[in-house]
């Protein structure tokens, strides 16, 4: 951890703005674009002025450059993307992706991805990760070249491994319920906390209307005139900080979402693992049949129904000669599938342990930043209640001297 990116390395997304251009098809859009800013650590510790370096990226780009990492990496929980669009929004709030308030959070998520990436003992040495980050002109070709799209493995070629692996390694069915479960949870609190504002908003607009009612008795009563307008004075101030809590509360449901998505990923994981065993299922399974093959035509005997050994019965046997060479191709496959199931097996092996270790390392931090969530939300909420409180004392004191 001590020579990750984020250690050497300030990294800022400090600002968005909305452009009109031209996508590849020639059409007419309005995006968002990030402006990211960069300066070395080691030179402001030496006390030198260290420069500092910024680029725009399309949130396209930061998905290019996310699916590169999970494809060049598929043993590591690559770190997800806020979302795109809205979603678990509270209805009084707008679900429009060019909302300034949604593209804010957006800005403060995509920025916490690049500090995620950069924190990351692997994914911040990656050249294309540090080329995002400083080389604003050719970066997507440096990105293509590397020919990721062809290694990324095709939906349907993960579902029949899905379906079809024989012997599925229990951690990792283990680690999809984990996730499934880590998904439902997180839903059901953003819910729930979607509920709690829903109420925490009638709350603060029907003091919002004591104001007003408080307000407007003042003007008809000259004795309780001044305690009835300082009263209604506290209610409004009380209703008006409604829109800041409202917005604090969306931070930390955005740190919740964050560990909604990280659930794919984990998914991601476990089903490169399931594709790896099928490989290794097949390879098994294939040199088992061409050893069983080599074996019955070196000793004559058919042991197993097949349309070939029905062939030869109906139209005469092979000539020695033919089947001397088949025996030895036959021998050449055995031994090439020999070193490629060894291979297989070795690859398997290394991406089990390389891809617990980095879950280990994701667990430890979940479990660090959602408690600091959760907390957080809590010293939030008994300090929302303190401040009615002292407002109904305040309410009461002005209610006092009348």
């Amino acid at each position: 951890m001590e020579d990750c990116l984020a250690k050497k390395m300030e990294i800022t997304v400090s600002e968005a703005e909305k452009r009109t251009g031209r996508n590849a098809m020639n059409i007419q859009e309005t995006y968002t674009a990030y402006l990211i800013e960069t300066r070395a650590v080691e030179s402001q510790s030496e006390g030198q002025c260290a420069p500092v370096e910024s680029l725009w990226r399309r949130y396209s780009e930061f998905e290019l450059l996310r699916n590169y990492l999970s494809v060049t990496y598929p043993h590591i929980v690559v770190p997800p993307l806020p979302e795109k669009r809205a979603d678990f929004v509270w209805h009084k709030l707008s679900a429009d992706n060019m909302d300034p308030d949604f593209v804010e959070r957006r800005r403060i998520g995509l920025e916490n991805f690049l500090l995620r990436v950069a924190s990351h003992p692997v994914l911040c040495q990656d050249k294309i990760f540090y080329a995002f980050l400083m080389q604003e002109g050719g970066w997507k070709e440096m990105v293509n070249e590397t020919g990721f799209q062809l290694k990324a493995d095709s939906r349907l070629k993960a579902l029949n491994a899905t379906f079809r692996v024989k012997n599925p390694d229990k951690r990792f069915t283990e680690l999809k319920h984990y996730s499934d479960e880590l998904q439902s949870v997180i839903s059901h609190l953003l819910r729930v906390r979607a509920r709690v504002a829903d109420r925490l908003y009638g709350v603060y607009k029907v003091h919002g209307n004591y104001g007003r009612v408080f307000s407007e008795w003042s003007a008809i009563e000259k004795e309780m005139g001044d305690g009835l307008q300082s009263a209604g004075h506290h209610m409004d101030v009380y209703a008006a900080s409604i829109d800041d809590i409202l917005e604090e509360e969306e931070h930390y449901a955005d740190q919740l979402k964050e560990y909604l998505f990280y659930a794919e990923a984990l998914r991601a994981v476990c089903r490169k693992h399931e594709l790896m065993q099928y490989d290794l299922e097949m390879a098994a399974q294939d040199l088992t049949s061409k050893k069983q093959q080599c074996e019955e035509l070196a000793t004559g005997t058919v042991r197993t129904f097949s349309l070939k050994g029905m062939t030869s019965k109906l139209f005469g046997q092979e000539t020695p000669e033919q089947r001397e060479a088949k025996i030895k191709i036959l021998e050449e496959q055995i031994q090439e599938g020999e070193e490629q199931l060894k291979s297989k097996n070795l690859e398997g092996r290394d991406f089990v342990r390389s891809a617990w270790a980095d879950i280990e390392r994701f667990k430890e931090q979940k479990n660090h930043d959602l408690k600091e969530a959760l907390i957080s939300y809590a010293v939030m909420q008994i300090s929302m209640c303190k401040k009615g409180i002292q407002v109904w004392t305040n309410a009461k004191e002005c209610f006092s001297k009348m």
